[in-house]
């Protein structure tokens, strides 16, 4: 990615910190937003959501899901769905921060 879009974003992270949610009523799952420079422009690459998934069926997304035993963290959670989902290897994403916790009408976190 073009450096100034990613050491804008990292700058902008890096000065919120992450708001935690405590709640073990939630389930935790872990997302990626994928930020790409496409014509000049910062893109955000989405997902369609197959009907064979057990939730959010045919739902334009996010790549995540829930966090799976051997997920030691939830960015181990999200770049493991990522590759599942989108083929895109953890090798070759840059992860530039974390956003704030939010739950999910499905009782995700």
């Amino acid at each position: 990615m073009n450096s100034s879009y990613s050491d804008v974003i990292r700058r902008i992270l890096s000065q919120n910190p992450k708001r935690s949610i405590i709640d073990p009523s939630l389930v935790p799952a872990g997302i990626m937003i994928l930020v790409y420079p496409k014509d000049g422009e910062c893109c955000i690459l989405l997902n369609k959501r197959t009907e064979t998934v057990e939730h959010h069926k045919g739902e334009i997304s996010f790549p995540g899901g829930s966090r799976d035993e051997e997920d030691d963290t939830l960015l181990a959670t999200a770049l493991r769905e990522t590759e599942e989902e989108m083929g895109i290897l953890a090798r070759d994403v840059e992860v530039l921060g974390e956003l704030d916790d939010m739950p999910t009408s499905t009782r995700f976190l």
